[in-house]
């Protein structure tokens, strides 16, 4: 009788975990460890791969087989993501308040956005104005996109 598995499937041992605590989220643990640290938000692909190169564990390797002490590797390598990735890859270099290099990932980089803002509403800058209003913030064209409500179509001008 002919063996119906398929390449890609492994055999799950007693130690597979299927969703994987990380850093305050939830990951599948079903998933290639590359693509699983990318439901953090914040992280990317880029980083990710760079996360999993360092630590030697394979790509492609769903991240339930990771033990507990690859785990703690990665929750610290989270931690010190400055130290990890190039420079260039971080999100927040040269902050505001600090000065400093700094990547944040989850809650904290939803915080810090809320945060960010916040403060240029209160400064009443042109970009929290734009903000406050609910419309385009980065120089995109209002007049033929993003419309919202009853407009329908295109009004020409008469005369």
């Amino acid at each position: 009788m002919a063996d119906n598995k398929k390449p890609t499937d492994i055999e799950k041992d007693d130690d597979f975990k299927y969703i994987l605590r990380l850093s305050g989220n939830d990951i599948d643990g079903e998933k290639p460890a590359f693509i699983a640290l990318t439901d953090l938000t914040g992280i990317g692909t880029r980083i990710s791969e760079i996360l999993i190169e360092r630590l030697g564990y394979p790509h492609a390797k769903q991240i339930g087989h990771m033990t507990d002490e690859d785990i703690e590797k990665l929750e610290e390598m989270l931690d010190n993501l400055e130290e990890n990735v190039p420079i260039w890859l971080l999100n927040r270099r040269k902050d505001w308040e600090s000065g400093e290099d700094l990547h944040l990932y989850g809650m904290e980089l939803e915080q810090t956005n809320k945060d960010d803002i916040n403060r240029m509403r209160m400064t009443r800058c042109y970009k929290g104005v734009r903000h406050d209003t609910g419309q385009k913030v980065r120089g995109q064209r209002t007049r033929s996109n993003g419309r919202k409500g009853l407009t329908l179509g295109v009004s020409k001008k008469r005369g």
